[in-house]
């Protein structure tokens, strides 16, 4: 792939000036442009050492307002970023919509420092690289321009650059972290070593939402000039794109993870037997001796460097507040989090929606418990049509992605839909109404909802199908007696955490 490129390409100091000069207003209109249609940007730089690649970005964003991008170099991750799965710090810089994202290195040279590193573990690398092509497609599917550049010299002239760097007094790696003994490992001069290593990262991953650009960088006004065309071309196409239909989609989206699934055989949900119950005694018994292993079981999560996240989810009024309560009354509050997820804001909803939950993922040792969480797409945001089909559609596959992200990394997932019927439903809701101090927790919307039951009950149905996997299946606790919903939820935890550690 790279020998194939033809590197001798250059262009004279006149005739750079001259086609710049019109490139950069048009750069700067385009820039403003997407702006007001919300159109998310994000360009990935790439490329050898001593590629230029610092000089050239700098030249590309002098035409840019400074207000309208971010620009991000990503060095070795922070202590806090090491304890969580490896693309989520990538996931929090991504951009609002209207902005453009400019990383200057990337989850690609971080893949191949922090997980090929010295060992040359290939299946890290290709495990990581089918987790970059979920990333990049579920951007892409929700409104986002990628553009990736690589900037390639040949092995004679980055040793040309490296005598005149070092002549200089140039740093190779502007790291806070690095020192005689502190440089990690990079692939600074190892040219032949990591070719084939970039050359397979390149062909795997230039996929059309999200291609890659080889930038023939001998010549640094000919790369830049590359740089510039490219984006420019890029963007002004998007634009007529969105511009030429509004409000719909060129391409119908075919739920390829999900088509082929047969026909619901009635629904899950009506199936489930609401006459389970337990007795007091035992209640308190149960709830006692699984609270106590859950208790002892936090600390050897810690000392294993294992998370845990534990999503609720279920009809309004189904328990999912006392479980939580139950499941946590225990706990050291050091190691662990309750994540109670409304209606996102306004930054959130300008970003792709799995966006805001990225900085509630415990880190290695912790636990996060979500009452409600990303399902919201499928439910909420389905039924009352605060998405479009092809959005909530799309997102079982998403789903199913972000969780297999988490659960490769380690993270143990417990799922549960609380379930009760609309009887037991409309007695609670009368008895916080009857009950001054529980009052607040009956809301307009809650009526509101329990009017769209049956639809809610075919979404979720269809959710329970659809994003129930071998790494992160859903449980469906019978709560119409209360009791035996927490003991069931904790004795659920309890074993599913040990089978995990083989405690």
């Amino acid at each position: 792939m790279l020998e194939n490129v033809d590197l001798s390409q250059a262009i004279t100091n006149e005739e750079y000036k001259k086609v710049m000069k019109a490139l950069e207003v048009k750069l700067g209109e385009l820039q403003r442009r997407a702006w007001e249609l919300k159109i998310p940007i994000i360009l990935v730089f790439e490329g050898w050492h001593a590629s230029g690649m610092g000089e050239d970005i700098n030249r590309f964003i002098l035409p840019l307002d400074p207000r309208g991008f971010d620009f991000h170099t990503m060095t070795r991750p922070c202590y806090e970023d090491r304890l969580k799965p490896f693309l989520l710090r990538f996931w929090a810089r991504t951009p609002v919509k209207g902005r453009i994202g400019i990383f200057d290195r990337s989850w690609y040279s971080r893949a191949i420092i922090e997980l090929f590193g010295k060992e040359k573990d290939e299946k890290a690398l290709e495990k990581i690289l089918e987790e970059v092509t979920y990333f990049e497609r579920q951007l892409a599917d929700d409104g986002y321009l990628i553009l990736k550049f690589f900037l390639h010299i040949s092995e004679k002239e980055q040793k040309e650059r490296f005598k005149e760097i070092k002549k200089r007094d140039i740093p190779l790696i502007i790291d806070e972290y690095e020192g005689k003994n502190g440089r990690e490992l990079d692939f600074i001069d190892q040219y032949d070593e990591y070719l084939p290593v970039i050359e397979k990262i390149l062909e795997r991953t230039d996929v059309p939402y999200a291609p890659w650009t080889i930038v023939e960088a001998n010549d640094r006004n000919y790369a830049v000039l590359k740089i510039m065309v490219t984006v420019t071309h890029a963007i002004e196409t998007y634009i007529e794109k969105v511009t030429g239909i509004p409000g719909q989609q060129i391409i119908k989206y075919l739920d390829m993870a999900t088509i082929n699934l047969p026909v619901l055989n009635g629904s899950a949900l009506e199936k489930t037997d609401l006459s389970k119950n337990i007795s007091v005694e035992e209640y308190r018994e149960s709830k006692k001796l699984y609270q106590h292993r859950l208790e002892a079981l936090q600390y050897e999560l810690f000392r294993q460097k294992r998370s845990v996240v534990i999503i609720f989810e279920g009809w309004d009024a189904a328990g999912k507040g006392g479980n939580i309560r139950r499941l946590v009354e225990e706990l050291n509050p050091r190691l662990y989090r309750v994540v109670p997820v409304g209606s996102p804001n306004d930054t959130e909803k300008a970003h792709q929606y799995l966006w805001r939950f990225c900085d509630s993922v415990p880190m290695a040792g912790h636990i996060t418990v979500f009452d409600r969480s990303w399902y919201g797409r499928v439910l909420v945001e389905r039924v009352e049509g605060f998405c479009t089909e092809e959005e909530w559609r799309r997102a079982y596959r998403e789903i199913n992605e972000f969780e297999k992200i988490l659960a490769d990394a380690g993270t143990i997932i417990l799922k549960f839909w609380l379930h009760i019927d609309r009887e037991t439903q409309l007695e609670r809701f009368e008895s916080r109404l009857n009950e001054p101090e529980k009052r607040w927790k009956i809301t307009e919307d809650d009526w509101r909802n329990r009017k769209r039951w049956d639809d809610y009950k075919v979404a979720a149905d269809e959710m329970l199908q659809k994003t129930s996997t071998t790494g992160a299946p859903w449980i469906v606790i019978e709560s119409r007696d209360k009791r035996f919903s927490r003991v069931k939820v904790l004795k659920t935890v309890v074993e599913t955490i040990e089978k995990e550690l083989s405690v």
